[in-house]
């Protein structure tokens, strides 16, 4: 018997199996694995401040935490709880509208060589109409809460500090991602090391999902190439 007949469905069973694979998978929640604990999965290190520069003193400034003090995020590398408590809504309307009309009516009564009764039939008139009207509305809402907790990576010459977080949660086959970073001013540092969203500037939240639950509502590619070559 030939064994390439024998090994032609093996092949083909064995595309299909790597197939069916390939669409079945599961995405991975992106951490760094800790060198003390190989088979543990941690949570990726803070940013490390920069080496003090030796000056002889025990004093370092950069370093100084005073005795009494509440404990509040100051320094690079401490973290800070945020609230995110993000809500936007805009509406927007628009109304035109745009009437016009005409009318004419002529007819000759007499003229030279000409019967009146043939002149009665001699008369034209016209009306037109023009009307346009157009709506438009818009409206854009977007809620979003949560809580997560940033590492501060920067201090600016000014004491403001910039922070920056990251928090992924894997569930089966679907990953949960959120990441956040933004300026917090020390003054809007509540009690309990925790500030409102909204009492951060340059706010940038993004959360997205990865795995079956986001693929499902997505479209799929070839939509997509057929609704981009549609001339409406």
């Amino acid at each position: 018997m030939n064994t390439r007949l024998l090994l032609a469905p093996l092949l083909a069973v064995a595309s299909l199996a790597g197939g069916c694979v390939a669409l079945q998978r599961v995405p991975q929640v992106d951490v760094v694995p800790s060198p003390a604990l190989p088979a543990a999965a941690v949570a990726a290190p803070a940013a490390q401040p920069p080496a003090p520069v030796p000056t002889g003193a025990i004093f370092q400034a950069d370093r100084y935490r005073p005795l009494v003090e509440d404990h509040r995020a100051r320094l690079v590398g401490d973290t800070i709880v945020v609230q995110i408590t993000e809500k936007v809504s805009a509406t927007q309307k628009a109304t035109s509208s745009v009437d016009k009309s005409g009318e004419t009516d002529f007819s000759i009564t007499a003229l030279p060589g000409v019967r009146a009764a043939r002149l009665a039939r001699m008369g034209a008139a016209g009306s037109n109409s023009n009307t346009f009207e157009g709506k438009g509305v818009t409206e854009s809402s977007n809620d979003f809460s949560g809580t997560i907790t940033a590492t501060v990576v920067q201090v600016l010459p000014n004491g403001h500090m910039v922070i920056a977080g990251e928090k992924q949660i894997g569930v089966n086959a679907n990953v949960d991602v959120l990441r956040f970073s933004g300026q917090v001013d020390p003054r809007s540092i509540a009690p309990g090391n925790s500030v409102l969203s909204t009492q951060i500037a340059n706010v940038r939240v993004e959360q997205r999902g990865r795995g079956q639950a986001a693929e499902a509502q997505s479209m799929g590619w070839l939509s997509r190439f057929f609704l981009t070559l549609m001339p409406i």
